[in-house]
């Protein structure tokens, strides 16, 4: 059901070359969005309704979920659904709350300052995927760090679904009421990038489009990146599980299991250095498999080439491989998993322990799970109140303080043959350089 990977013996170069990992074209993609996007940038919300009919099979009278509606899906929201998304939220402001930026003004010397002003983006747009699963926790993760960010303008998008009348699922509207998010859009795929990149009729053009997504949307936010602010592109999702002989090989294929329910090419790998306990999760995946909703989709993706057990020697072994590896989710399930969670560099979120599984991160620890995937945590952050924030510098200082810098700068400006650099200060000086 699941591969196996021995890196006994000696770790190879580049161990990227060798662990398992999902395939995804995004730059072949390219070139069946292109069109699309165009489409939508000359044709605007007549396009993104034809689109939808063609991509979706549905017709929608206008992109805009009506305000009724977003009521109406909260209104019939089951409660414990309701108050376990109010529990989420308040958790997740908990956490966003407290990465919230101050300025912070610095006197480089006396009469000049600068000053790192923290400015939220002016409007983004809120990709929340759609299809073999409902995402209202996606709602959430990306809703709640642009709130706390400050963020004066957001809007959320969602495919259109057939089965409810070419609306988002009515949980995900239901998240965005609970939310305060009033403008809402039954819009998926590359064409609901598109429109937040270059607006429509119905829709303000946006500064920023954040949210996980297929390859269309990743490849859409590639395209237009630049056009548009983008968090990152979202590849399938991944978990790798580190784990000694102390770990119970039913939660490893549990938590493996879980994050194999999301997609045929999630990636699911673990890496131990116990071949008892490889040898005890593999036996113990086909019965959890079988007994679980998904089995089929399940299956296809802990038999594809994206996952797999890795065998190496011992814990300092696997905690190279999981930095190689940079995955979206890391569980740490060893002894003394805190002190082995300190020596992790490349991970977008880290689960420490048995009790923290990858699904409390999907939904109630507070952390966010909109993460990179595909290596990219090697370089890049999840979301975050961050990813809403710029940070401007801004410069002040006197004439006595500038004076005290001219000097320098004409030097510099010489050095690096730009000599009106240095004539623009000297000018401030009747062309002398002050002593």
């Amino acid at each position: 059901m699941i591969s196996r990977i021995d890196l006994r013996g000696s770790l190879p170069g580049d161990l990227r070359d060798v662990l398992p990992r999902a395939e995804l074209d995004v730059e072949a993609a390219l070139e069946k969005v292109r069109p699309i996007c165009d489409e939508v940038r000359h044709r605007g919300a007549v396009a993104v309704r034809e689109l939808t009919a063609r991509f979706d099979g549905v017709e929608i009278a206008q992109a805009r979920v009506p305000a009724a509606a977003l009521q109406r899906a909260l209104a019939e929201l089951r409660p414990e659904v309701r108050a376990a998304l109010e529990e989420s939220i308040r958790r997740a402001r908990l956490v966003h709350r407290d990465q919230r930026r101050t300025d912070v003004t610095t006197q480089v010397v006396p009469g000049g300052t600068v000053t790192e002003r923290w400015v939220p983006v002016e409007r983004v747009g809120l990709y929340v995927p759609g299809g073999r699963a409902v995402y209202p926790s996606s709602v959430v993760m990306n809703v709640v760090p642009a709130q706390e960010a400050g963020v004066p303008s957001l809007a959320v998008t969602s495919p259109a679904q057939k089965e409810f009348g070419g609306l988002p699922h009515p949980t995900i509207l239901a998240a965005c009421a609970l939310l305060g998010v009033d403008e809402v859009y039954s819009v998926g795929g590359a064409q609901a990038v598109a429109m937040f990149a270059y607006g429509t009729e119905e829709c303000p053009a946006a500064t920023m489009v954040t949210g996980p997504g297929n390859i269309w949307v990743a490849a859409a936010k590639r395209l237009l990146k630049g056009r548009i602010g983008i968090d990152s592109e979202a590849g399938p999702t991944e978990i790798a599980i580190l784990a000694d002989d102390t770990a119970d090989p039913v939660h490893v294929a549990a938590d493996l299991i879980s994050q194999a329910e999301h997609d045929v090419i999630a990636a699911a790998v673990l890496v131990t250095d116990s071949v008892e306990l490889a040898e005890a999760v593999a036996k113990e995946l086909p019965g959890q498999v079988e007994a679980t909703k998904h089995s089929a989709r399940i299956a296809e993706a802990l038999a594809g080439r994206q996952s797999g057990i890795v065998l190496v020697d011992d814990l300092d072994a696997g905690v190279e491989v999981v930095n190689a590896y940079a995955a979206e989710h890391l569980e740490i399930m060893t002894a003394g998993a805190a002190e082995v969670a300190g020596r992790i560099r490349n991970a977008g979120a880290i689960f420490v322990g048995p009790y923290a599984p990858v699904s409390l991160g999907d939904y109630l620890a507070g952390s966010n799970h909109v993460l990179p995937t595909g290596g990219c945590a090697c370089h890049s952050s999840g979301l975050s109140v961050q990813s809403f924030l710029r940070g401007i510098h801004v410069v002040d200082y006197t004439r006595e303080a500038l004076a005290g810098a001219a000097a320098h700068v004409s030097v510099l400006a010489d050095a690096e043959d730009l000599p009106a650099h240095g004539a623009a200060v000297r000018a401030r000086f009747d062309w002398r350089i002050p002593s």
